[in-house]
């Protein structure tokens, strides 16, 4: 517990920022990967790492020995089991992205456009399937289709869609606000528990959200019904003004009269606080378990001992000297260092009233274990004002007997 309120009180700035930092990679990789197939391999793999934790604590040979030779291959078991998922981070590391950096289409009239083929088709009972790409390219992801440069309008999208179309079974590529390509085949959803009154269609809408930042906009031909997929959720849109607004955040625009920054900021620290919080305390809890180990250097004052000063001489100036003692060693052991337990040592024997020197080396330097090296001492050079001083009125008696 010492060691624990000792760490704590060493917390600094840049292991706030690492805390912080490692979370919100932590926290949408966990969002990410709850809409993958591979979170409950995960889920089993942070399980056994805990288990082998457990085993070595309590000190169960075999048990330690078999998942020892595991981890060796834990490295090539996971390229195995997240090959899929790897690739797709690596894919969504995009800078531009975080900055906001994308080009526009100056005119929004393709988003409404959209908006009244796709209600116009829910109530004709026509399936379609639109994908509003983001910053991240689907050409990886979708395979087949025509290529086409036209406008996304009404009529347009309408006649795509039409049983009689050769091309309405595959979804329409919208990128920079116009139509790219049509009749496209997109991968299906990994998902194992999704409605069962789904069909192709949402499945491969869900597929490509979760692959990809593009939200795919599916109109339902059975049910009538208009959704949006995005980042492996299903979102239904009652109205067209909903879809209008989905449509254009999918696209980047932003939105009129949207000067409230501190509520957006404070809207997306709440969003999901739950899983943020968690996601806190768990990367919290293993930086307390790690930090000792770390190799750590501190700095603070100790104070001076001054040892052998003569009866007749006394330190005036300065009456409790102190330096900066700087000492390197395990976090763990640097941290429970105090000015209680660490000081300097050095002697005035054989001095003289007057301006005295002493020099002082990392040897002076009193610790309570050698598991801490001292790295410096500042300032290494003491200037001391040394006096002597008055006898006290006994002494004084046996001075003046003994003169007669």
């Amino acid at each position: 517990m010492k060691t624990l309120w000792a760490l704590l009180a060493n917390f600094r700035l840049p292991d706030l920022l690492d805390v912080l930092f490692l979370s919100v990679i932590v926290y949408h990789l966990a969002v990410w990967f709850q809409s993958t197939k591979a979170f409950r391999a995960l889920i089993g793999l942070l399980l056994l790492g805990v288990v082998y934790t457990a085993a070595r604590a309590g000190g169960l040979f075999l048990t330690t020995w078999v998942f020892q030779i595991f981890w060796q291959v834990l490295i090539i078991l996971l390229i195995v089991v997240f090959q899929s998922e790897i690739r797709q981070v690596l894919e969504r590391v995009n800078p531009l992205q975080a900055m906001g950096l994308r080009r526009l289409p100056q005119s929004r009239a393709w988003i409404q456009e959209c908006v009244q083929a796709a209600f116009r088709m829910a109530e004709q009972r026509v399936g379609a399937l639109i994908i509003i790409e983001n910053m991240e390219r689907v050409d990886t992801w979708i395979t087949g289709g025509q290529e086409l440069a036209s406008e996304p309008g009404a009529e347009v999208l309408n006649m795509i869609f039409q049983h009689t179309s050769p091309l309405h079974d595959g979804a329409v590529l919208i990128r920079n606000g116009r139509i790219t390509r049509a009749g496209s085949f997109l991968p299906l959803s990994t998902q194992s528990e999704l409605p069962k009154e789904w069909g192709t269609r949402h499945r491969a809408a869900m597929g490509l959200s979760e692959r990809c930042d593009a939200w795919v906009l599916v109109v339902s031909e059975e049910r009538g019904e208009v959704s949006v997929a995005r980042a492996g959720h299903m979102q239904r849109m009652d109205s067209e003004k909903d879809l209008e607004a989905v449509l254009e955040e999918a696209a980047g625009y932003p939105k009129e009269g949207d000067t409230k920054r501190l509520g957006r900021l404070l809207l997306g620290v709440t969003r999901r606080w739950h899983l943020k919080l968690l996601t806190v305390l768990g990367v919290g809890l293993v930086w307390l378990l790690l930090a000792g180990q770390q190799d750590f250097e501190r700095t603070f004052a100790v104070p001076v001992r001054i040892q052998d000063v003569p009866r007749t001489l006394q330190i005036v100036d300065p009456a409790s000297p102190q330096v900066q003692v700087t000492v390197r060693g395990m976090r763990k052991e640097a941290s429970t260092l105090t000015e209680k337990n660490v000081w300097v040592e050095t002697s005035l024997r054989q001095a003289a009233a007057g301006r005295r020197t002493v020099f002082l080396s990392r040897d002076s330097v009193h610790l309570p274990n050698n598991r801490v090296r001292v790295v410096r001492v500042s300032p290494n050079v003491l200037q001391l004002t040394v006096e002597e001083t008055e006898p006290e009125e006994g002494e004084q008696a046996d001075e003046d007997g003994s003169s007669t």
